[in-house]
């Protein structure tokens, strides 16, 4: 029976290591001025299926089904030094490359320059931290990979923990006036009570006259954002403190940087993508690891095999 019993137990124990893991509960993104990584994913609506979320979902090789979960572990407010040229987007994860894409057809808002801005970043958790918010200088070229010089070295807005509401958090700045054209609204969350930094992507567009508002006019009327109901887990439901600070919203006016981590730390590799180091394999943003189940499964049943044998002879 002993010898039943350590073929067993070890068994279990590797199993135990191949079978997926729960995939951990992921946080948010920009759903107006939508995101890339929003407009492309499953509930993305109408944006899904325009040619640059098809080219990027084929370049990723994987859909955005994990939306909310483009995070980046370990960053520190050292976003220049660790998210390298060209993968802005992406911030650097493998599992959004396709977001990178330079292309000048991706879903896009149409803004005012100098209006007031009130953009909804939906939250499936709530979290304290800072958002900032950059738009690309003038004269930026769409067709070119985003690289950091693209933007100014400080932010036209900074938020420091907005209140979550609705399943979303509310961040209202002035947009600079002076841009025309396409441009992207490139947004940072740094996390206080996580070591996490978000990267999100906006495709928007200033028109040279008109009289579009800045609360966020989509393109394309016939999409829907993301159901915030739906994915929200009851704790998100919950608001989140009071923002504590909150910078001018001119570019001039811009802090000098984010506050370093101060709650709790996620196990999690510094410069690591937390995605990779508490989520998923680099197949893509929600792939289960239906392998390591089978073998897990092919390795019970043999023990159970020895296990019978044995005890018949």
């Amino acid at each position: 029976m002993t010898a039943h019993r350590t073929v067993a137990v070890a068994a279990a124990a590797v199993a135990a290591t191949l079978l997926p893991a729960t995939p951990a509960l992921a946080h948010g993104a920009p759903t107006d001025p939508v995101s890339r990584v929003v407009a492309c994913s499953p509930e993305g609506g109408g944006r899904a299926r325009t040619a640059a979320c098809r080219a990027a979902i084929a370049a990723n090789g994987a859909p955005f089904t994990a939306w909310d979960n483009l995070r980046v572990a370990g960053v520190g407010g050292r976003d220049r030094q660790m998210i390298p040229d060209g993968r802005l987007c992406s911030g650097g994860l493998p599992a959004y490359k396709g977001l990178d894409l330079a292309r000048s057809d991706w879903p896009s808002t149409r803004l005012t320059p100098g209006a007031s801005l009130t953009m909804a970043y939906s939250s499936t958790i709530p979290h304290t931290g800072t958002f900032k918010l950059f738009l690309t200088k003038q004269g930026y070229d769409p067709t070119r990979p985003l690289t950091w010089s693209d933007l100014p070295t400080q932010p036209f807005a900074q938020v420091t923990d907005p209140p979550l509401t609705d399943g979303a958090y509310r961040i209202r700045a002035k947009l600079p006036a002076n841009r025309s054209g396409r441009h992207v609204l490139f947004t940072i969350w740094q996390n206080s009570s996580t070591t996490d930094t978000y990267y999100s992507c906006s495709d928007v567009v200033f028109p040279a006259s008109g009289t579009s508002n800045a609360s966020g006019t989509t393109e394309n009327k016939a999409t829907s954002k993301p159901d915030t109901a739906k994915a929200t887990p009851t704790a998100a439901r919950t608001p989140s403190p009071s923002p504590s600070a909150t910078a001018s919203p001119s570019e001039a006016a811009a802090s000098s940087g984010a506050p370093t981590p101060s709650g709790p730390a996620v196990t999690s590799v510094p410069g690591v993508p937390a995605a990779a180091t508490e989520r998923r394999s680099t197949g893509g943003p929600s792939m289960p690891l239906l392998a390591g189940g089978a073998m897990a499964l092919a390795l019970l049943a043999g023990a159970a095999a020895v296990a019978l044998r044995r005890r018949r002879g």
